[in-house]
Parts: structure tokens; C-alpha cells; sequence
């Protein structure tokens, strides 16, 4: 299963609860039936405007089908101390894993990972670049340890990238994803989580 977190067209404080929500999905999960992946983190100036999050195991669907929906923030805001607003609103979408890609399509690289993680990083190549031959669709992924681990998540983040790139290529910009990406439905949250701290309040 994939899930997408995303801000929509929402401003930063939505683009900083998309970072809380994460942040609390992946300690919430620790404990679970579930391997949680991120593949893909897209930044903004204070948080984060979408995330995509990978599940396998037992409980993937389960998790899947509780945070698919909205996901409400109330607190007031840290940015703007000013804004009378204190309700915010982020999608969670939940999407079947794409047909896996055929090794032939894609050409792989490997490097060393850069970032923490101490004599590792620097002494083994276990990051993956994957590029897509026809399309040139490019990801890099140094999240595992192992190459292996790498290149699984990197095909995978291919495929999702290739299947986005295909529905825009027939036109399709009322698909699923489009509309789980740029609308976030602001009332009726599947969770409700409250102040700075984001605490879960609902259920």
C-alpha cells in the first residue's frame, strides 16, 4: 500500500502539520505489523507540502484505512501569532502499490550516501540512482543500508513517478491522485489532532 500526505494548496501551517502527521504516523507504526518506508519527501519553507510512505505487512491495510481521508489540526498558529484561524485541514490518500517495472527499463547507479550515519555513509555505496530510459524519470533513494533495499525503493518510487507521468500524458487530470493531491475536504476529519505538540484528540 502507499499512502500520500499532502498539504494541497494549503499554506505553511498545513505544510508543517503534513511534518507533524508524518512524524507521528512513523513513531505510531514502530510497533506494528508494518514495514513503513518513506520514498519521497517533497519540502517547503517550514514543513513539508506532500510525503509518500510505503507499507508492507500484515497490518498495512488496517493503518491504510485509518488515515485515508482528512486529518485536522487545531491549533493556533506559530507562524502567524496574529491569524485567527486554528483549524487545519491535510489529505492522506491511500493507493495500491503500481505494477512493478521490469529491471531492462531501468539503468542504475550506484553512489555513496551522504548525510548522517557515520562510517557507513562513507564507506559503502549503498545508495541508488534509478533513471527510467524511456521517460528519463530519475529518483535517488539512500534510505536502507543495502543497496538491495535501495534498488527495491527505487523501482518502486520509479513506477509511481511512471504512472503519474502516463496519466498526464493522456490527460488525465481527474484521476484519483490529481484530486486527492489538490483538494483536502475541510470538515468531517478521519483524525483530529491538537496544539504544537500534535495529540491526538479523536479517532
Amino acid at each position: 500500500m502507499l499512502l500520500q500526505f499532502t498539504s494541497a494548496q494549503g499554506p505553511e501551517e498545513c505544510c508543517l502539520a503534513v511534518e507533524k502527521a508524518l512524524n507521528y504516523f512513523l513513531k505510531s507504526t514502530a510497533k506494528q505489523q508494518v514495514n513503513v518506508t518513506v520514498l519521497e519527501k517533497e519540502p517547503s519553507r517550514y514543513g513539508l507540502k506532500s510525503a509518500l510512505v510505503s507499507l508492507e505487512g500484515a497490518d498495512a491495510q488496517a493503518i491504510a484505512q485509518q488515515w485515508a481521508g482528512s486529518v485536522q489540526w487545531q491549533c493556533a498558529s506559530t507562524l502567524r501569532p496574529r491569524h485567527k484561524r486554528k483549524n487545519w485541514f491535510i489529505g492522506v490518500a491511500c493507493f495500491e502499490q503500481p505494477d512493478e517495472i521490469n529491471d531492462k527499463e531501468i539503468v542504475f547507479e550506484t553512489m555513496r550516501s551522504n548525510g548522517p550515519g557515520g562510517q557507513h555513509v562513507n564507506k559503502t555505496e549503498s545508495a541508488v540512482r534509478a533513471t527510467h530510459i524511456a521517460t528519463g524519470i530519475s529518483v535517488k533513494v539512500q534510505s536502507e543500508r543495502s543497496q538491495h533495499a535501495n534498488k527495491k525503493l527505487a523501482k518502486q518510487l520509479i513506477a509511481w513517478h511512471l504512472e503519474a507521468y502516463m496519466m498526464k500524458q493522456h490527460a488525465s487530470l481527474n484521476s484519483q491522485r490529481h484530486i486527492a493531491h489538490h483538494r483536502v475536504i475541510r470538515g468531517d476529519a478521519t483524525l483530529c489532532f491538537n496544539g504544537n505538540d500534535f495529540v491526538l484528540i479523536s479517532q
